[in-house]
């Protein structure tokens, strides 16, 4: 189990006060992984600091973390054999996840 700084735990908060959640996926034990909805990221802490992304946010399928993929058919977030097409809603929704996560990691632990 990781210790988290009181900073760490300040940002936590912040995430948990703007709707993202913790989620247990595996193999992902050992990151803090957080979603909102159907979109999920990993995190990490960063030594005496705040907390980083250890990959890009993206879609859950059946519950693990999908790859956007490129089809001519059109783009889809695919794990193992699952898939969910990458709809224009979809999209909308994964970069307002990323954005506002980007947001709250970069303004850091409060003062």
């Amino acid at each position: 189990m990781v210790e988290l700084s009181p900073q760490q735990i300040d940002l936590l908060k912040r995430l948990f006060a703007a709707g993202f959640r913790p989620i247990a996926i595996p193999p992902y034990e050992s990151a803090l992984c957080i979603h909102r909805g159907e979109c999920a990221a990993l995190l990490a802490p960063v030594e005496g600091a705040g907390l980083r992304l250890l990959s890009p946010p993206t879609y859950l399928v059946n519950g693990n973390l999908a790859v956007r993929i490129k089809r001519t058919s059109g783009d889809a977030f695919v794990w193992k054999h699952s898939e969910m097409e990458a709809t224009p809603e979809r999209l909308r929704e994964l970069q307002g996840f990323a954005s506002e996560l980007d947001e709250i990691l970069r303004e850091g632990p409060t003062q």
